[in-house]
């Protein structure tokens, strides 16, 4: 497992620089909280991560062939169940007694068998983080995790991150203060230009 080097990474949209030069690095098994106000290029830096995005110059290194993502939107199929989400997210399908322990650990146990569309907002968004860490990886991206998540429900799902990411390198975007708190990490902050403030 390798470092992810963000190098002299600049992107623009429509005349607007989203970042220009940003340098980064993202430690390999480690969780690294990425904050910052809308607008300064986190989905797009994520975005770039899978491939989805390119940049106007620079690069970045380190990426691993097998990566898995959440998307701000939930990416459910309607007429699948909450499980069958889960399992299809997998190059293999796992035992299903692993994935209804996975959903039990957000909340979801008893949801297992609920047509995705049937779901809550809060219920998709579960099921979908529960697809992403699942899934193969040795890299793990997740856009806005916890939006549309209680206080309940964001520690458990925090808890199952922490959890089901083993040891792999997990980059985080959120949004607040409890956020922030609760997933733990390394903290990085994005600012307009691209200057990027980090704490431990």
């Amino acid at each position: 497992m390798r470092d992810v080097e963000v190098r002299g990474l600049s992107k623009s949209f429509g005349g607007r620089t989203l970042f220009k030069g940003l340098n980064l690095t993202f430690r390999a098994g480690e969780i690294t909280v990425l904050a910052g106000e809308n607008g300064v290029g986190k989905t797009t830096l994520l975005r770039m991560m899978l491939g989805l995005e390119r940049p106007d110059s620079g690069e970045i290194l380190g990426l691993p062939d097998a990566r898995s993502a959440l998307f701000q939107e939930d990416r459910l199929l309607p007429d699948l169940s909450a499980a069958w989400n889960v399992a299809l997210g997998c190059r293999r399908p796992p035992p299903r007694e692993e994935v209804l322990r996975a959903l039990a650990a957000v909340g979801l146990r008893e949801s297992a068998d609920v047509p995705a569309r049937e779901l809550s907002g809060g219920m998709a968004r579960r099921t979908a983080l529960v697809r992403a860490l699942m899934a193969p990886g040795e890299l793990v991206l997740l856009d806005e995790p916890f939006s549309g998540l209680d206080g309940v429900n964001l520690c458990r799902a925090a808890a199952f991150i922490q959890d089901a990411r083993r040891g792999r390198t997990l980059i985080a975007v959120v949004h607040g203060a409890d956020a922030e708190a609760v997933l733990g990490g390394r903290f990085l902050r994005l600012e307009p230009a691209g200057v990027a403030e980090g704490t431990e």
